[in-house]
């Protein structure tokens, strides 16, 4: 099993649109960056653990915890010309850019802020300070532990996502 990050603006697609999704289930897509897409494509698998990244927000940081459910697959996006993804030289036997569909596994309580993350010893070498614009980043099993130890903390509790 395999841990990431994934970022998304969240008045674009946050936690809590997942949340309200049928069976808090949703395709990811929409990822135009060549190492996202090849990170997405080549190394996330099904059963994959996510992060859930808030970017470009007044609190950016992370969100909540989502599991990869399937393996990367092409995006339908590219396809389809009313799409604002869609790609003209993507091709169904040639196709560029890929999604996987994601499971909810837990909002936190509050949004455990960058600030947050970048003071702690152990996430403050996440890889998304190292590459900012990388919307689909990996990151650490021990990395994955402590951001669910820190967005926690306030709470006291275990939220059992510790995997």
């Amino acid at each position: 099993m395999n841990y990431w990050i994934f970022k998304s603006e969240p008045d674009e697609y946050g936690i809590d649109h997942l949340a309200a999704e049928d069976r808090q289930r949703a395709r990811w897509d929409g990822i135009r960056n060549y190492q996202a897409r090849n990170n997405l494509r080549d190394l996330v698998k099904k059963g994959d653990r996510v992060l859930f990244y808030h970017s470009s927000c007044k609190v950016t940081g992370m969100a909540g915890s989502m599991e990869a459910v399937t393996d990367a697959y092409p995006d339908p996006a590219q396809f389809d010309p009313q799409s604002r993804y869609h790609d003209a030289r993507s091709t169904a036997e040639d196709p560029r850019w890929y999604c996987v569909d994601v499971q909810l596994l837990e909002v936190f309580p509050e949004v455990v802020p960058t600030s947050t993350l970048k003071a702690d010893p152990e996430t403050a070498g996440l890889s998304i300070f190292r590459q900012g614009r990388l919307s689909i980043a990996p990151l650490t099993r021990e990395q994955w532990r402590a951001v669910h130890r820190l967005s926690t903390a306030a709470r006291g509790s275990s939220t059992g996502c510790d995997v």
